[in-house]
């Protein structure tokens, strides 16, 4: 027979009985559709986890002190990371653009009677910055979606400078809520308050801020704030020299390894640290990226698609059962007619290519009402997984080549049955 009569035969077969077909496609829509919703899913989950690391900063290396443990108790494991590591870094680093460097201290904020116990953020000229970026926060009423800058966190005046940073400037920039408390009404810019006993100007009112997570509202308030440079704070606040949280910012992103070891040769420079008789170092301090960070949601993502892609497969294998099963029962109503196909010369190759055909036909077919079927689930899916939703292009030829595997594997062996039947028993079979 030629495969255009192979082909006219396996479809006559396949539409012989009609519900029978449709419900025995049924596992393999059901399959392809999920296939195609979960990695859009999944797809969607691990471009959620990119934005955010991109939203983050991918080029930031987050450096901290190493810690260790002594008769149960954490210690710091070597010298502190000082005021001087973070200004001196991109000097040692070529491949650190800038560095932030922030650290906190506990003072009373004075102007006229008003008094305020408040908590002092010393930090670099580039916090406004950071805090725009950093996802955490917005304005009062922002819109959902749309990025703000560095200027639309200022209700009036400015930030201090790098220079007055360096220069140990008494000037200090406020939140909304702190501004209230003190001021009442009146415009604070360019007001003297004392923060402790020293004297510091307003040069900067932040506007009104809330958090991104609605849940965090309620449990912080970032508007009851007082940055201050974090050389004064360091020299108002500090008797010896303290430890600082510094972040470096690197130049090229890509390059990000190259850039981590110059920054751990610059500390290691800086704290005198000599490779043990190994020539292993062991270094006082960590390293931690945005990617690190999120390194972990990456992989559950990654976990999450498989799990998605696994559930897909049973469903895929159910269907597979099922077309085996109607094939089996296929077989042996048309016992019969296989016998007289073999009485007028048809031959064990013809028969296998039929039924095998007709195998593969109910299996594509419900391939391709399940990319229909999945391709109009996404959105669904999107609205139940907080519009992390996409569609992977290659998941549609991926779930129709799936569905023609299962057709194969599912139907040889019905196939091989038919063909193995004996065609004077098979004239006989009533």
């Amino acid at each position: 027979m030629s495969l255009l009569d192979l082909l006219r035969t396996s479809w006559r077969g396949a539409l012989a009985n009609k519900l029978r077909a449709i419900l025995t496609m049924l596992g393999i829509i059901i399959g392809v559709a999920s296939v195609i919703a979960m990695l859009a899913l999944g797809n969607g989950a691990r471009a959620a986890v990119e934005a955010r690391f991109r939203s983050l900063g991918a080029n930031q290396v987050q450096i901290s002190e190493a810690m260790s443990f002594n008769d149960g108790q954490i210690e710091q494991a070597g010298e502190i990371l000082s005021y001087e590591d973070g200004l001196l870094m991109s000097e040692g680093a070529e491949l650190v653009d800038h560095v932030d460097m922030s650290i906190g201290a506990s003072g009373k904020a004075r102007f006229g009677r008003a008094t305020l116990d408040i908590q002092i953020s010393g930090v670099t000229a580039n916090a406004p910055e950071n805090l725009a970026t950093a996802g955490q926060v917005q304005p009062v009423g922002w819109p959902e979606g749309v990025a703000f800058t560095m200027n639309d966190l200022l209700a009036d005046g400015r930030f201090f400078t790098p220079a007055e940073v360096l220069e140990k400037a008494p000037v200090c920039v406020i939140g909304w809520q702190t501004a209230i408390d003190l001021f009442g009404g009146d415009d604070p810019i360019g007001q003297t308050i004392r923060v402790n006993r020293s004297r510091c100007e307003v040069i900067g009112l932040i506007t009104e801020l809330e958090s991104v997570d609605e849940s965090e509202r309620y449990r912080s308030d970032p508007n009851s704030v007082l940055f201050m440079p974090i050389s004064t704070v360091i020299d108002m606040f500090y008797e010896e020299e303290p430890s600082v949280e510094i972040t470096a910012y690197v130049t090229d992103e890509s390059r990000m390894d190259e850039a981590k070891s110059q920054i751990k040769e610059y500390l290691r420079t800086r704290h005198k640290i000599e490779p043990d008789a190994d020539g292993e170092y062991i270094d006082d301090f960590n390293l931690t990226t945005r990617k690190d960070i999120l390194g972990a949601q990456q992989e559950a993502a990654n976990t999450f698609s498989l799990l998605l892609a696994a559930m897909a497969t049973v469903s895929l294998i159910v269907g597979g059962i099922g077309i085996m099963n109607v094939m089996l029962v296929s077989v042996t109503e048309r016992t019969r007619e296989v016998g007289v196909r073999m009485a007028v010369g048809a031959r064990s190759l013809d028969i296998i290519l039929q039924f095998l055909l007709e195998a593969i036909l109910i299996s594509v077919g419900g391939g391709l009402i399940g990319v229909v079927m999945g391709i109009l689930s996404i959105p669904v899916a999107a609205s139940l997984n907080q519009g992390m939703a996409l569609l992977e292009p290659a998941s549609i030829p991926l779930a129709l080549a799936v569905s023609i595997i299962v057709g194969v594997l599912f139907g040889i062996y019905p196939a091989l049955r038919a063909a193995r039947l004996d065609p004077i028993e098979a004239l006989r079979y009533e």
